[in-house]
């Protein structure tokens, strides 16, 4: 998209709050599907119409088409559960049905207090997991506690993008282009960079990188109809964003950002820079973005191409509408009536939209048409 075709939009969502609708529920019905779940991350569905679901303090387990929730599943690698650390989100191996591969992104616990954000491999098996070993890692450490990312999306060459948040880094570290301190990395299955990476023969850049400039993105899916990746990322207070993430460009963080810092400082003066993108849409104030589908389903013909995100600190889930210009049509706020933050959001294969709630005895939230 062009730089002035950004500023059009930002500037039709400066009055956001009047397009805010809060949904009545008219045209869907709300069901719990599954509970008991402490503290669920990431979930995807298996083949068979399974769920595979993370719990933050380092389990994954398997709940059935009829609910039911399993026991921890043996054989996960151990995980830092610090602050914000754990096992955070989970994916298939694009040939799962033929080599039964999952892919997990976790907190690495490190010596004296620090951690890192790393990816794992393993076999789903009936007994649980079989060879789990770690592929990838940041190539620095940080004090455990914050902003990991960690979202994990499979594109359409087989290659897989990690989120990475700026572990709560300034300036310096983010921008710096030897670290993975708020990027996006692109692998191959046994964690190697993608040949055709952005940077792969740059001197003093990470080969896997794929984009910088991002704090903390927790939100992440292949758009159905470009294979592009777009994303949701926090902003601190004020600055949310979702942004369409493009090979070797920079989003700005911190140097640009519409938040600012939670005792209400400013961070920077800028929301604009040559040479860094602008989000396509933003919330002032945060909604603490999480999760994120675009809908594609038969279930909610009215819905197809809508971008969900959840939302944690305002306890909702967020329904975007954007015409082909990529520009805000509607917002809308569904399931403020649960008063649950929500975490993660997957569309099942019958079309209906599930969603995970961020709590210790957390729930499956099953969207479905009236």
């Amino acid at each position: 998209m062009k730089s002035t075709q950004y500023l059009i939009l930002l500037f039709a969502v400066m009055s956001l709050p009047a397009w805010v609708k809060h949904h009545s529920k008219g045209d869907f019905e709300v069901t719990t599907y599954a509970e008991g779940l402490k503290k669920p991350w990431g979930m995807t569905f298996l083949p068979d119409g399974r769920l595979l679901v993370t719990e933050k303090q380092g389990h994954l387990r398997l709940v059935s088409t009829d609910g039911k929730v399993s026991e921890p599943l043996k054989g996960m690698l151990p995980v830092d559960t610090q602050g914000q650390g754990g096992l955070l989100d989970v994916v298939l191996d694009p040939d799962f049905s033929n080599n039964g591969t999952i892919y997990f992104s976790y907190a690495k616990k490190q010596s004296d207090g620090m951690s890192r954000t790393a990816v794992g491999k393993a076999k789903l098996t009936a007994e649980g997991l079989q060879d789990a070993q770690q592929i990838w890692q940041q190539a620095q450490t940080k004090k455990a506690g914050y902003h990991y990312g960690s979202r994990l999306v499979f594109d359409r060459s087989g290659h897989l993008f990690v989120t990475l948040g700026d572990r709560n880094y300034g300036k310096d570290e983010v921008q710096d282009m030897q670290t993975h301190f708020g990027k996006v990395v692109r692998i191959d299955t046994n964690g190697q960079p993608a040949k055709d990476n952005p940077y792969i023969n740059n001197e003093g850049v990470l080969p896997d990188i794929w984009s910088s400039g991002h704090r903390n993105i927790q939100g992440a899916v292949l758009h159905p109809q470009t294979g592009e990746l777009w994303g949701n990322e926090h902003g601190p207070k004020g600055g949310d964003e979702i942004n369409l993430i493009q090979a070797g460009k920079n989003y700005g963080w911190p140097v640009i950002t519409y938040g600012v810092n939670y005792n209400g400082t400013p961070i920077t003066d800028k929301t604009s820079m040559p040479g860094m993108e602008q989000p396509i849409h933003y919330w002032n104030p945060s909604i603490a973005t999480s999760g994120m589908l675009i809908y594609t389903g038969d279930a909610f013909p009215q819905w197809q191409g809508n971008i969900f995100t959840g939302a944690l600190k305002l306890m909702h889930l967020n329904r975007i509408e954007l015409d082909d210009e990529l520009k805000l049509v509607k917002e809308e706020r569904l399931l403020q009536d649960q008063k649950e933050r929500i975490r993660a959001i997957e569309q099942g294969p019958d079309g209906h939209i599930y969603v995970a709630t961020d709590n210790d005895n957390g729930r499956i939230l099953k969207i479905s048409p009236k």
